[in-house]
């Protein structure tokens, strides 16, 4: 078997191979490259110089192209890189789906959009007052509205991942504001109620900047709820 090896490559310097290199046993062609690709790795090691004169460096690499799009030229060539490279391709697209817009907006519905890393703010003026909408988006995406996967689908579909922060509206006008502490509602309104997207968690109104003195009511006062 050894001289067959050694008349099919051209090799006069094989002897360092042992017959435990050679598979013993039929092998398909994707193994038989495999075998040769490992032989001219352990003799590149030991024999650099001797082997590469008599071996083409089409052998350091393999030759059969793969069924997952690299062509060969990544060299992936067993099932579970090839499901992770079909796996990060389905990502990739859902990503770039779920991206509507690459850029922000810098106005919306009239108001002026500032950005700071996680703080957002929002800021509309007229002749008598200004209007400023301040948030943080740190963890605040909400998962419950997530569609319901089934087990069967091969391509479950999710649901659009939607921001609801706790958001601050301050009023000013002159040297007064109003402000108010608002938060996103959870769940479905229950039946007599409305249906309202956000509540009123606290009301402030004070003259110049806020500060720990100023008297705060909570919001389901205006609802008559004690």
């Amino acid at each position: 078997m050894m001289n067959v090896v050694r008349k099919a490559l051209g090799l006069r310097h094989f002897t360092h191979l042992s017959a435990a290199s050679i598979p013993l046993k039929p092998t398909g062609g994707r193994e038989f490259t495999r075998t040769l690709w490992n032989m001219s790795r352990f003799s590149s090691d030991n024999h650099s110089s001797t082997f590469q004169s008599g071996v083409s460096k089409k052998l350091l690499k393999p030759s059969i192209n793969c069924a997952c799009g690299c062509s060969g030229t990544l060299h992936i060539h067993t099932k579970g890189e090839r499901e992770l490279v079909e796996f990060l391709a389905e990502e990739i697209i859902a990503e770039k789906k779920a991206q509507k817009k690459n850029v922000l907006p810098t106005e919306i519905d009239g108001f002026k959009v500032k950005l700071n890393k996680a703080d957002v703010e929002l800021e509309k003026k007229n002749e008598k007052e200004r209007v400023v909408i301040t948030f943080n988006v740190n963890h605040t995406v909400d998962a419950d509205d997530e569609a319901e996967v089934e087990s069967a689908a091969d391509k479950p579909e999710f649901a659009e991942m939607r921001s609801k922060p706790q958001f601050e509206v301050d009023i000013v006008k002159g040297s007064q504001t109003l402000s108010f502490t608002c938060s996103f509602l959870q769940g479905e309104a229950q039946e007599g109620e409305y249906n309202d997207v956000f509540g009123i968690d606290e009301i402030t109104l004070f003259e110049g900047e806020w500060n720990d003195k100023v008297y705060a009511v909570a919001g389901d006062v205006l609802d008559g709820v004690s």
